[in-house]
């Protein structure tokens, strides 16, 4: 086997060379914890999914007559294809998991702070991206829920004033959600989609890997070096993490396939009940709710009231709430970056945001109406509970970053080690 890899890597330098840079000789702080593994957990959920859509591509139809049976057809009839699909159903939905734990551990340890903004920026537009290339996949089975959404989701562009409309139409590419519309979602989530993606993933890593990895203490490794220019509190990523890995990746296999053999719907949160039953248009469902990685936004969205009939309000904080990650970086005026030395304030603030997301995300997959409703008082006009919760929510989750300047500035924080701890 060396003697088979000194051939390849005469005939190759490159390879052996960017083996070198990026794992065999890239230091990495030696006290990364778990949460450090979410990171190559989504890569490795990117390859099931690229691998999965490759073979369920070679047996859908992108025809609006033939699309939910084809998806039946490769649920029954093709070899192994029910397992195929279930594996990139519930592999959309572990994809969002692991990806918001990524994004959750970098608020954690303050991941997204100088010298990585960079890395932080094309994690979220990953992240967008990722949204992108779930909801033109969410279309592809053609069931109730699936079409409606996405009749719902793309009506939500048309409100936009001035271009809204013809904005939506070329979206749908027709007046209604259609046998158009289902094409180019297809080239959209089997084609762009995915080499955009593949392509952030890259310049993410390759960011990450210029300015090294941050750490559960936020001690930057690289200003003590030892004689040979290594960090001294770093180790290779190979062989030391690698094991890690592979370590989390058995676990994460493990209940990945628990879920994708025993409860692939989740009780409706990963595939809905709607679903099953093929898309009509003169049928609406007695609930529309997007899937569950998008209602978080939904809940915002339907919290914000409607201005002269428009909802245009709400789809414009729905797009407020995703571009202000943007700005995290700036946002955070604290001198340290680890939760482990920042004072009561932003630690407070932090499980305030993480409650209020998870109440949205919650309530974005229920009616409006799941809490009853207010008596008709005459000081207040009659509203649902749900929909005053996710009003409190929302604006405690845009409190969370308009606020982080001031209390991140007055946050008292505690001395920060000069060297990682074990």
């Amino acid at each position: 086997m060396k003697a088979l890899l000194r051939w390849f890597d005469a005939r190759m330098p490159t390879i052996g060379a960017e083996w070198r840079k990026h794992a065999a000789e890239y230091y990495v702080p030696k006290n990364l914890n778990f949460w450090y593994e979410f990171g190559s957990l989504a890569g490795l959920v990117l390859i099931i999914q690229v691998v999965s859509g490759i073979f369920l591509a070679m047996n859908y139809k992108p025809d609006a007559s033939l699309a939910f049976g084809s998806v039946e057809y490769i649920m029954r009839d093709v070899p192994g294809g029910g397992l195929i699909r279930y594996i990139h159903w519930t592999g959309a939905s572990a994809f969002f998991i692991v990806v918001y734990l990524h994004m959750f551990r970098a608020l954690l340890y303050g991941s997204f702070k100088q010298p990585r903004e960079l890395v932080w920026i094309f994690g979220v537009l990953t992240y967008l991206t990722l949204m992108g290339e779930a909801f033109f996949g969410y279309l592809l089975p053609w069931g109730q829920m699936s079409y409606w959404g996405a009749q719902v989701i793309v009506n939500l562009f048309g409100t936009v004033p001035f271009i809204g409309p013809d904005l939506a139409l070329w979206i749908r590419g027709d007046y209604v959600v259609s046998d158009a519309t289902l094409n180019r979602f297809f080239a959209l989530h089997v084609i762009a989609f995915p080499l955009v993606l593949l392509g952030l993933v890259v310049v993410h890593i390759l960011a990450l890997h210029d300015v090294g990895s941050s750490n559960p203490d936020g001690v930057e490794i690289k200003k003590l070096k030892d004689a040979n220019g290594h960090p001294v509190d770093g180790v290779p990523f190979h062989p030391y993490y690698t094991v890690k890995d592979v370590v989390a990746a058995v676990v994460f296999l493990a209940i990945f396939c628990f879920i994708m053999f025993f409860v692939p719907e989740m009780g409706g949160y990963f595939l809905e009940h709607n679903n099953f039953i093929p898309a009509d248009p003169l049928k609406t469902p007695e609930h529309i709710a997007p899937v569950w990685y998008f209602t978080p936004y939904y809940s915002i969205l339907r919290a914000v009231p409607p201005l002269f009939n428009s909802q245009f309000p709400g789809v414009l904080a729905m797009g407020i709430a995703t571009v202000i990650l943007f700005f995290l970086p700036w946002l955070d005026r604290s001198p340290v970056k680890s939760i482990r030395y920042r004072g009561v304030l932003y630690k407070s603030w932090l499980a305030a945001f993480v409650v209020v997301f998870l109440i949205l995300g919650y309530l974005g997959v229920k009616p409006t109406t799941v809490w009853g409703q207010f008596p008709d008082w005459p000081f207040l006009d009659t509203r649902d509970i749900a929909t005053w919760v996710a009003r409190v929510c929302t604006i405690v989750y845009f409190l969370f970053f308009f606020l982080m300047p001031w209390y991140t500035a007055r946050d008292k924080v505690n001395p920060v080690p000069e060297r990682v701890t074990a």
